[in-house]
Protein backbone atom coordinates (compact mmCIF):
# COMPACT_ATOMS: atom_id res chain seq x y z
CA UNK A 1 0.00 0.00 0.00
CA UNK A 2 3.00 2.28 1.19
CA UNK A 3 4.38 1.92 -2.64
CA UNK A 4 0.51 2.20 -4.07
CA UNK A 5 0.68 5.89 -2.18
CA UNK A 6 4.31 6.66 -3.34
CA UNK A 7 3.62 6.33 -7.01
CA UNK A 8 0.59 8.36 -6.71
CA UNK A 9 2.55 11.31 -5.42
CA UNK A 10 5.20 10.86 -8.16
CA UNK A 11 2.43 10.69 -10.54
CA UNK A 12 1.09 13.82 -9.00
CA UNK A 13 4.40 15.53 -9.05
CA UNK A 14 4.87 14.79 -12.59
CA UNK A 15 1.41 16.65 -13.24
CA UNK A 16 2.68 19.48 -11.21
CA UNK A 17 5.74 20.13 -13.12
CA UNK A 18 4.45 19.45 -16.18
CA UNK A 19 1.11 22.66 -15.37
CA UNK A 20 4.35 25.03 -14.48
CA UNK A 21 6.18 24.86 -17.73
CA UNK A 22 3.04 24.79 -19.53
CA UNK A 23 1.57 27.54 -18.51
CA UNK A 24 5.08 28.78 -19.06
CA UNK A 25 5.43 27.91 -22.33
CA UNK A 26 1.46 28.96 -22.91
CA UNK A 27 2.81 32.89 -21.74
CA UNK A 28 5.84 33.20 -24.24
CA UNK A 29 3.31 31.61 -27.10
CA UNK A 30 0.50 33.79 -26.58
CA UNK A 31 1.68 36.54 -28.99
CA UNK A 32 3.63 34.03 -31.31
CA UNK A 33 0.74 32.35 -32.77
CA UNK A 34 2.59 31.34 -35.99
CA UNK A 35 5.34 29.83 -35.10
CA UNK A 36 6.83 26.69 -36.91
CA UNK A 37 7.59 23.29 -34.78
CA UNK A 38 11.05 23.86 -34.65
CA UNK A 39 10.54 27.77 -33.41
CA UNK A 40 8.18 26.16 -30.49
CA UNK A 41 10.90 23.32 -29.98
CA UNK A 42 13.56 26.07 -29.46
CA UNK A 43 11.39 27.58 -26.89
CA UNK A 44 10.55 24.21 -25.07
CA UNK A 45 14.30 23.82 -25.23
CA UNK A 46 14.79 27.38 -23.36
CA UNK A 47 12.28 26.55 -20.49
CA UNK A 48 13.73 23.18 -19.87
CA UNK A 49 17.46 24.72 -19.94
CA UNK A 50 16.42 27.57 -17.37
CA UNK A 51 19.33 27.67 -14.69
CA UNK A 52 17.26 28.18 -11.60
CA UNK A 53 16.07 24.41 -12.16
CA UNK A 54 17.61 21.00 -12.42
CA UNK A 55 16.04 18.28 -14.44
CA UNK A 56 17.57 14.75 -14.63
CA UNK A 57 18.27 14.34 -18.76
CA UNK A 58 15.42 11.59 -18.90
CA UNK A 59 13.04 14.20 -17.32
CA UNK A 60 13.65 16.68 -20.02
CA UNK A 61 13.61 14.45 -22.53
CA UNK A 62 9.39 13.31 -21.66
CA UNK A 63 8.60 16.53 -20.70
CA UNK A 64 9.93 18.02 -24.17
CA UNK A 65 7.72 15.75 -26.22
CA UNK A 66 4.45 16.20 -23.49
CA UNK A 67 4.92 20.04 -24.13
CA UNK A 68 4.92 19.61 -27.64
CA UNK A 69 2.26 17.63 -28.08
CA UNK A 70 0.30 19.58 -25.63
CA UNK A 71 0.86 22.90 -27.93
CA UNK A 72 1.20 20.96 -31.42
CA UNK A 73 -0.79 17.83 -31.54
CA UNK A 74 -3.09 15.87 -29.41
CA UNK A 75 -1.45 16.26 -25.99
CA UNK A 76 -1.79 13.20 -23.78
CA UNK A 77 -3.43 11.48 -26.98
CA UNK A 78 -0.42 10.91 -29.05
CA UNK A 79 1.32 9.33 -27.03
CA UNK A 80 -1.77 6.58 -27.70
CA UNK A 81 -1.76 7.04 -31.38
CA UNK A 82 1.92 6.41 -31.67
CA UNK A 83 1.00 2.95 -30.42
CA UNK A 84 0.63 0.55 -33.07
CA UNK A 85 -0.80 -2.23 -30.29
CA UNK A 86 -3.46 -0.01 -29.73
CA UNK A 87 -6.42 -0.09 -32.08
CA UNK A 88 -9.22 1.77 -30.22
CA UNK A 89 -8.93 4.93 -27.95
CA UNK A 90 -12.22 6.37 -26.10
CA UNK A 91 -12.41 9.17 -24.06
CA UNK A 92 -15.17 9.09 -22.14
CA UNK A 93 -14.54 13.39 -21.33
CA UNK A 94 -12.76 14.17 -18.37
CA UNK A 95 -14.03 11.26 -16.49
CA UNK A 96 -11.25 8.55 -18.17
CA UNK A 97 -9.64 6.98 -21.29
CA UNK A 98 -9.69 3.84 -21.87
CA UNK A 99 -8.13 2.00 -24.85
CA UNK A 100 -8.24 -1.31 -26.53
CA UNK A 101 -5.60 -3.46 -27.27
CA UNK A 102 -5.23 -7.18 -28.68
CA UNK A 103 -8.95 -7.47 -28.32
CA UNK A 104 -9.04 -6.23 -24.53
CA UNK A 105 -10.35 -3.11 -23.39
CA UNK A 106 -8.51 -1.39 -20.09
CA UNK A 107 -8.54 1.84 -18.59
CA UNK A 108 -5.69 4.42 -19.10
CA UNK A 109 -3.72 5.61 -16.06
CA UNK A 110 -3.60 9.46 -17.92
CA UNK A 111 -7.13 11.39 -18.46
CA UNK A 112 -7.61 15.16 -19.33
CA UNK A 113 -7.99 17.29 -15.79
CA UNK A 114 -10.02 19.95 -18.15
CA UNK A 115 -13.42 20.16 -20.61
CA UNK A 116 -11.77 23.09 -22.38
CA UNK A 117 -8.31 21.93 -23.11
CA UNK A 118 -9.88 18.59 -24.12
CA UNK A 119 -12.68 20.28 -26.13
CA UNK A 120 -9.54 22.51 -27.98
CA UNK A 121 -7.91 19.09 -29.22
CA UNK A 122 -11.68 18.09 -30.37
CA UNK A 123 -11.80 21.25 -32.09
CA UNK A 124 -8.43 21.06 -33.25
CA UNK A 125 -9.11 17.46 -34.49
CA UNK A 126 -12.46 18.56 -36.71
CA UNK A 127 -10.11 21.36 -38.40
CA UNK A 128 -7.33 19.44 -39.51
CA UNK A 129 -9.67 17.73 -42.15
CA UNK A 130 -12.39 21.16 -42.61
CA UNK A 131 -14.68 19.91 -40.52
CA UNK A 132 -16.56 22.04 -37.41
CA UNK A 133 -17.47 21.01 -34.06
CA UNK A 134 -18.83 23.02 -31.44
CA UNK A 135 -22.35 23.29 -29.41
CA UNK A 136 -24.28 24.05 -32.81
CA UNK A 137 -22.91 21.18 -34.41
CA UNK A 138 -21.95 19.10 -31.47
CA UNK A 139 -21.23 15.70 -33.50
CA UNK A 140 -18.83 15.48 -35.94
CA UNK A 141 -16.93 12.70 -37.64
CA UNK A 142 -13.14 13.38 -38.74
CA UNK A 143 -9.88 11.88 -39.52
CA UNK A 144 -6.20 12.38 -38.62
CA UNK A 145 -3.02 12.49 -40.54
CA UNK A 146 -2.42 8.74 -40.20
CA UNK A 147 -6.15 7.83 -41.29
CA UNK A 148 -7.47 7.13 -37.89
CA UNK A 149 -10.77 7.16 -38.06
CA UNK A 150 -12.35 9.96 -35.13
CA UNK A 151 -15.62 10.44 -33.82
CA UNK A 152 -16.55 13.46 -31.83
CA UNK A 153 -19.10 13.91 -29.61
CA UNK A 154 -19.53 17.56 -27.19
CA UNK A 155 -21.35 19.61 -24.93
CA UNK A 156 -24.90 19.64 -24.90
CA UNK A 157 -25.62 16.29 -25.94
CA UNK A 158 -21.75 14.90 -24.50
CA UNK A 159 -23.23 15.19 -20.88
CA UNK A 160 -19.02 14.30 -19.15
CA UNK A 161 -17.51 16.43 -21.08
CA UNK A 162 -15.84 15.93 -24.56
CA UNK A 163 -16.47 12.78 -25.96
CA UNK A 164 -13.57 11.41 -28.45
CA UNK A 165 -13.66 7.50 -29.99
CA UNK A 166 -10.37 6.89 -32.42
CA UNK A 167 -10.50 3.74 -34.34
CA UNK A 168 -6.62 3.15 -35.43
CA UNK A 169 -5.56 1.16 -37.97
CA UNK A 170 -2.42 -0.52 -39.10
CA UNK A 171 0.32 1.94 -40.62
CA UNK A 172 0.70 -1.13 -43.18
CA UNK A 173 -2.47 -2.45 -45.13
CA UNK A 174 -3.60 -5.61 -43.97
CA UNK A 175 -3.51 -8.23 -46.64
CA UNK A 176 -5.32 -11.05 -47.92
CA UNK A 177 -2.50 -13.60 -46.73
CA UNK A 178 -2.62 -11.63 -43.14
CA UNK A 179 -6.03 -12.41 -42.71
CA UNK A 180 -4.99 -16.29 -43.35
CA UNK A 181 -2.74 -16.06 -41.11
CA UNK A 182 -4.78 -14.96 -38.51
CA UNK A 183 -7.35 -17.51 -38.87
CA UNK A 184 -10.07 -14.85 -39.84
CA UNK A 185 -10.42 -16.75 -43.41
CA UNK A 186 -9.41 -19.94 -44.97
CA UNK A 187 -7.10 -20.28 -48.17
CA UNK A 188 -10.06 -21.99 -49.73
CA UNK A 189 -12.41 -18.84 -49.24
CA UNK A 190 -9.54 -16.56 -49.73
CA UNK A 191 -9.12 -17.90 -53.34
CA UNK A 192 -12.97 -18.29 -53.49
CA UNK A 193 -13.36 -14.32 -53.35
CA UNK A 194 -10.06 -13.20 -55.49
CA UNK A 195 -11.79 -15.25 -58.64
CA UNK A 196 -14.48 -13.34 -57.60
CA UNK A 197 -13.78 -10.09 -57.21
CA UNK A 198 -11.17 -10.72 -60.63
CA UNK A 199 -14.36 -11.97 -62.49
CA UNK A 200 -16.47 -8.54 -61.38
CA UNK A 201 -19.01 -10.36 -58.85
CA UNK A 202 -20.58 -6.94 -57.09
CA UNK A 203 -19.97 -7.48 -53.42
CA UNK A 204 -21.80 -6.58 -50.43
CA UNK A 205 -19.68 -7.07 -46.49
CA UNK A 206 -21.48 -6.96 -43.17
CA UNK A 207 -21.00 -6.97 -40.13
CA UNK A 208 -21.06 -5.43 -36.63
CA UNK A 209 -19.36 -2.67 -35.20
CA UNK A 210 -15.70 -3.48 -34.71
CA UNK A 211 -16.03 -6.76 -36.91
CA UNK A 212 -13.57 -5.77 -39.41
CA UNK A 213 -15.24 -4.27 -42.51
CA UNK A 214 -13.18 -1.59 -43.44
CA UNK A 215 -9.81 -3.80 -42.78
CA UNK A 216 -11.54 -6.67 -44.72
CA UNK A 217 -12.67 -4.69 -48.06
CA UNK A 218 -9.13 -3.08 -48.25
CA UNK A 219 -7.72 -6.75 -48.75
CA UNK A 220 -10.57 -7.34 -50.76
CA UNK A 221 -9.15 -5.01 -53.42
CA UNK A 222 -5.78 -6.29 -53.62
CA UNK A 223 -7.54 -8.70 -56.45
CA UNK A 224 -8.89 -5.63 -58.68
CA UNK A 225 -6.90 -5.98 -61.76
CA UNK A 226 -4.37 -2.37 -61.64
CA UNK A 227 -5.47 -1.51 -65.54
CA UNK A 228 -8.99 -0.73 -64.13
CA UNK A 229 -10.63 2.74 -63.07
CA UNK A 230 -11.55 2.66 -60.04
CA UNK A 231 -13.37 5.19 -57.85
CA UNK A 232 -13.33 5.08 -53.45
CA UNK A 233 -17.04 6.97 -51.98
CA UNK A 234 -16.52 7.89 -48.36
CA UNK A 235 -17.67 9.54 -45.15
CA UNK A 236 -13.90 9.50 -44.08
CA UNK A 237 -11.33 8.70 -46.26
CA UNK A 238 -10.44 4.96 -44.98
CA UNK A 239 -9.63 2.56 -48.31
CA UNK A 240 -6.32 2.26 -49.21
CA UNK A 241 -5.85 0.29 -52.76
CA UNK A 242 -2.57 -0.57 -53.69
CA UNK A 243 -0.82 -1.05 -56.75
CA UNK A 244 -3.88 1.07 -58.71
CA UNK A 245 -2.66 3.50 -61.31
CA UNK A 246 -6.30 4.60 -62.46
CA UNK A 247 -7.53 5.44 -59.03
CA UNK A 248 -9.97 8.36 -58.06
CA UNK A 249 -10.78 9.08 -54.04
CA UNK A 250 -14.14 10.65 -53.21
CA UNK A 251 -14.77 12.03 -49.79
CA UNK A 252 -18.17 14.10 -48.44
CA UNK A 253 -18.60 17.30 -47.17
CA UNK A 254 -20.51 18.35 -43.96
CA UNK A 255 -22.64 21.40 -44.25
CA UNK A 256 -20.97 24.55 -43.04
CA UNK A 257 -22.41 26.51 -39.97
CA UNK A 258 -25.00 28.54 -41.95
CA UNK A 259 -25.67 25.12 -43.59
CA UNK A 260 -24.69 25.38 -47.38
CA UNK A 261 -22.00 23.30 -48.83
CA UNK A 262 -22.91 20.14 -47.77
CA UNK A 263 -21.98 17.46 -50.37
CA UNK A 264 -23.67 13.71 -49.38
CA UNK A 265 -22.25 10.13 -50.43
CA UNK A 266 -26.06 10.26 -52.42
CA UNK A 267 -24.18 13.02 -54.65
CA UNK A 268 -20.42 11.82 -54.83
CA UNK A 269 -22.05 8.11 -56.33
CA UNK A 270 -24.30 9.98 -58.66
CA UNK A 271 -20.49 12.25 -60.00
CA UNK A 272 -18.80 9.12 -60.11
CA UNK A 273 -21.19 7.50 -62.66
CA UNK A 274 -20.19 10.44 -65.15
CA UNK A 275 -16.40 9.61 -64.26
CA UNK A 276 -16.50 6.66 -66.66
CA UNK A 277 -15.68 3.93 -63.57
CA UNK A 278 -15.25 0.33 -64.31
CA UNK A 279 -15.52 -0.48 -60.50
CA UNK A 280 -17.92 2.08 -57.32
CA UNK A 281 -16.27 1.17 -53.80
CA UNK A 282 -19.01 2.85 -51.44
CA UNK A 283 -17.11 2.74 -48.07
CA UNK A 284 -20.21 2.13 -45.96
CA UNK A 285 -24.02 3.11 -46.69
CA UNK A 286 -26.53 4.05 -44.00
CA UNK A 287 -29.18 5.09 -45.25
CA UNK A 288 -30.82 6.46 -48.65
CA UNK A 289 -27.56 6.96 -50.61
CA UNK A 290 -28.15 2.40 -50.11
CA UNK A 291 -30.29 3.47 -53.65
CA UNK A 292 -27.76 5.35 -55.34
CA UNK A 293 -25.23 2.28 -54.31
CA UNK A 294 -27.84 -0.77 -55.52
CA UNK A 295 -27.94 1.61 -59.11
CA UNK A 296 -24.69 2.10 -59.65
CA UNK A 297 -24.46 -1.83 -58.84
CA UNK A 298 -27.50 -2.19 -61.44
CA UNK A 299 -25.81 -0.29 -63.89
CA UNK A 300 -22.63 -2.39 -65.33
CA UNK A 301 -20.67 -1.15 -62.71
CA UNK A 302 -19.57 -5.06 -62.53
CA UNK A 303 -17.15 -5.32 -59.19
CA UNK A 304 -18.48 -2.36 -56.97
CA UNK A 305 -18.34 -2.73 -53.48
CA UNK A 306 -19.29 -1.75 -50.08
CA UNK A 307 -20.11 -2.26 -46.64
CA UNK A 308 -23.03 -2.08 -44.09
CA UNK A 309 -24.02 -2.94 -40.72
CA UNK A 310 -25.65 -6.22 -40.23
CA UNK A 311 -25.97 -9.06 -37.59
CA UNK A 312 -26.24 -11.63 -40.06
CA UNK A 313 -26.22 -11.94 -43.60
CA UNK A 314 -29.72 -12.29 -43.75
CA UNK A 315 -30.03 -9.23 -41.52
CA UNK A 316 -28.49 -7.56 -43.97
CA UNK A 317 -30.32 -7.88 -46.75
CA UNK A 318 -33.64 -6.59 -44.62
CA UNK A 319 -31.56 -3.51 -43.61
CA UNK A 320 -30.72 -3.35 -47.70
CA UNK A 321 -34.21 -2.83 -47.78
CA UNK A 322 -34.70 -1.03 -45.03
CA UNK A 323 -32.69 1.81 -46.00
CA UNK A 324 -33.71 1.60 -49.80
CA UNK A 325 -37.17 2.47 -48.53
CA UNK A 326 -35.53 5.45 -46.35
CA UNK A 327 -35.31 7.80 -49.13
CA UNK A 328 -37.63 6.05 -51.82
CA UNK A 329 -41.35 5.40 -51.66
CA UNK A 330 -41.53 1.89 -53.67
CA UNK A 331 -43.11 -1.60 -52.81
CA UNK A 332 -41.26 -4.15 -50.71
CA UNK A 333 -41.25 -6.60 -53.89
CA UNK A 334 -39.50 -3.97 -55.88
CA UNK A 335 -36.63 -3.00 -53.64
CA UNK A 336 -35.75 -6.71 -53.23
CA UNK A 337 -35.52 -7.16 -57.19
CA UNK A 338 -33.03 -4.26 -57.50
CA UNK A 339 -31.33 -5.73 -54.02
CA UNK A 340 -31.32 -9.32 -55.99
CA UNK A 341 -29.98 -8.21 -59.60
CA UNK A 342 -27.80 -5.76 -57.99
CA UNK A 343 -25.76 -7.51 -55.37
CA UNK A 344 -24.11 -10.48 -56.42
CA UNK A 345 -22.06 -12.25 -52.81
CA UNK A 346 -22.63 -10.98 -49.33
CA UNK A 347 -19.89 -11.67 -46.88
CA UNK A 348 -20.59 -11.33 -43.33
CA UNK A 349 -17.90 -10.91 -40.79
CA UNK A 350 -18.23 -11.03 -36.81
CA UNK A 351 -16.00 -10.56 -33.79
CA UNK A 352 -16.32 -13.57 -31.56
CA UNK A 353 -16.32 -13.99 -28.00
CA UNK A 354 -12.47 -14.56 -27.54
CA UNK A 355 -12.80 -11.06 -29.07
CA UNK A 356 -10.83 -12.66 -32.65
CA UNK A 357 -12.42 -11.06 -35.63
CA UNK A 358 -13.84 -13.60 -38.44
CA UNK A 359 -15.47 -14.60 -41.68
CA UNK A 360 -18.75 -16.19 -41.05
CA UNK A 361 -20.88 -16.14 -43.67
CA UNK A 362 -20.20 -16.21 -47.69
CA UNK A 363 -22.97 -15.98 -48.86
CA UNK A 364 -24.39 -16.16 -53.25
CA UNK A 365 -27.53 -14.17 -53.77
CA UNK A 366 -29.15 -16.69 -56.40
CA UNK A 367 -32.34 -14.58 -57.68
CA UNK A 368 -35.60 -13.01 -57.04
CA UNK A 369 -38.24 -15.33 -56.34
CA UNK A 370 -41.58 -14.19 -57.66
CA UNK A 371 -44.24 -16.63 -56.13
CA UNK A 372 -43.18 -15.94 -52.51
CA UNK A 373 -41.39 -12.06 -53.13
CA UNK A 374 -38.48 -13.10 -51.50
CA UNK A 375 -34.33 -12.85 -52.04
CA UNK A 376 -33.28 -16.65 -52.84
CA UNK A 377 -29.82 -17.42 -51.36
CA UNK A 378 -27.17 -20.12 -50.59
CA UNK A 379 -24.10 -20.14 -48.45
CA UNK A 380 -21.07 -21.53 -50.15
CA UNK A 381 -18.89 -20.88 -47.05
CA UNK A 382 -19.94 -20.72 -43.48
CA UNK A 383 -17.90 -21.10 -39.98
CA UNK A 384 -19.02 -23.59 -37.40
CA UNK A 385 -17.53 -23.77 -33.87
CA UNK A 386 -15.97 -28.30 -33.87
CA UNK A 387 -16.72 -27.86 -30.18
CA UNK A 388 -18.77 -25.68 -28.05
CA UNK A 389 -17.42 -24.78 -25.02
CA UNK A 390 -17.41 -21.62 -22.50
CA UNK A 391 -14.48 -19.28 -23.71
CA UNK A 392 -12.86 -17.43 -21.46
CA UNK A 393 -9.16 -15.68 -20.91
CA UNK A 394 -6.85 -17.66 -23.40
CA UNK A 395 -9.24 -20.27 -24.67
CA UNK A 396 -9.85 -19.27 -28.31
CA UNK A 397 -13.11 -20.37 -30.31
CA UNK A 398 -12.44 -23.93 -32.02
CA UNK A 399 -13.78 -23.72 -35.20
CA UNK A 400 -13.20 -23.32 -39.17
CA UNK A 401 -14.51 -22.19 -42.33
CA UNK A 402 -16.15 -24.65 -44.04
CA UNK A 403 -17.14 -24.92 -47.39
CA UNK A 404 -20.85 -26.17 -47.86
CA UNK A 405 -21.63 -25.46 -51.23
CA UNK A 406 -20.38 -24.20 -54.81
CA UNK A 407 -21.05 -21.16 -56.55
CA UNK A 408 -24.37 -21.09 -58.64
CA UNK A 409 -24.41 -18.30 -60.72
CA UNK A 410 -20.86 -18.91 -62.92
CA UNK A 411 -21.76 -16.27 -65.91
CA UNK A 412 -19.44 -13.77 -64.86
CA UNK A 413 -16.38 -16.26 -64.35
CA UNK A 414 -17.23 -17.87 -67.91
CA UNK A 415 -17.24 -14.34 -69.33
CA UNK A 416 -13.90 -13.44 -67.80
CA UNK A 417 -12.70 -16.83 -68.53
CA UNK A 418 -11.93 -17.90 -65.11
CA UNK A 419 -12.73 -21.42 -63.54
CA UNK A 420 -13.61 -22.05 -60.31
CA UNK A 421 -11.41 -25.62 -60.29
Amino acid sequence: MEAGRGGKKEFRKEEELFSQYYRLLMNELEFDRELSDEEILSRIDGLLTRKDRYLPLSRKSLLRRDLFNAVRRLDILQELIEDETITEIMVNGTEGIYIERRGTITRWDKSFDGAEKLADIAVRIAAGCNRTVNELHPIADARLENGARVNIVMAPVAINGPVITIRRFPDHPIRMKDLIDWGSISEEAAAFLQKIVRAGYNIFISGGTGSGKTTFLNALTQFIPEDERIITIEDNAEIVIEGAKNLVRLEARRANEEGAGEISIRDLIRASLRMRPDRIIVGEVRGPETIDMLTAFNTGHDGSLSTGHGNNAHDMLFRLETMYAMGLKLSGSAIRRQIATGVDVLVHLGRLRDHTRKVLEIVEIDGYDYASEEILTHTPFEFREEAKQETTGNHPVVGRLMKTGELRRTDKLERAGISMA
